[in-house]
């Protein structure tokens, strides 16, 4: 199955180089290309991709609003958002707006197709640094949002093994991470990370790992300290 992918940048010459390097590859194809939020909005209802590389900072509306109002869409792309900065306010925002993940921009071309891949199966990606960056940010109080303080009942719908996969999900762990931490099985890892996310009513391991930190599931770190 080939990948219907939109490229969303503001700068014409990032935006033809993303898409030429996707456009080369086998298994996808860049159906739209797009220079702000408006036109990604109104061109995606149009086009219908699979997955939409987003810039953050962009005139008029920006990333964040654009993820916010496509993921609020039946069957919405999946948004792979590309930043400068490595896990600033804005990016942690285009997360929490429903974004799948996020690499900086000098990413490696590589790296960069892999993350499409992967968000396109229903997975999330980060750049390498974010998961420990997440955490020193929440540590220092900077990353408190609009879920905080949210009814620590939504646990109770986790089993007790289901609760210790989330608590790693929110570490940083990798499925085969968590299989060797647990004495487990890769398939029974995802099995657990699926059943968690359905009834936690969460799209990917980002929105979870968010989800343990306000419910201070997970202890944070901060920045410097040791983890």
């Amino acid at each position: 199955m080939t990948l219907a992918v939109m490229v969303v940048d503001d700068q014409a010459v990032v935006r033809a180089g993303f898409a030429a390097v996707i456009d080369a590859e086998h298994d996808m194809t860049v159906v739209g290309e797009a220079g702000d939020g408006a036109a990604a909005v109104s061109l995606a209802a149009q086009l219908a991709p699979d997955v939409i590389v987003m810039d953050v900072r962009m005139p008029g509306l920006d990333g964040i609003a654009a993820t916010r109002i496509l993921t609020g869409r039946e069957n919405p792309p999946r948004i792979l958002v590309l930043t400068t900065f490595d896990l600033d306010a804005h990016v942690f925002e285009a997360l929490r707006a429903g974004a799948s993940g996020f690499l900086l921009k000098d990413v490696h071309v590589a790296e960069l197709l892999s993350g499409i891949r992967v968000v396109a199966g229903g997975e999330s990606v980060l750049a390498p640094s974010a998961t420990r960056r997440l955490i020193g940010h929440y540590a220092a109080g900077a990353l408190a949002g609009p879920r905080g303080g949210q009814d620590e009942a939504v646990l109770d719908r986790l089993t007790v093994r289901e609760r210790f996969v989330l608590t790693l999900v929110a570490s940083g762990l990798n499925n085969a991470e968590i299989a060797a931490e647990l004495g487990i099985t890769v398939g029974t890892v995802k099995s657990h990370v699926n059943a968690l996310l359905r009834k936690l009513e969460v799209r990917d391991r980002v929105q979870a790992t968010i989800l343990a930190y306000d419910l201070s599931l997970v202890r944070a770190i901060p920045p410097g300290g040791r983890g």
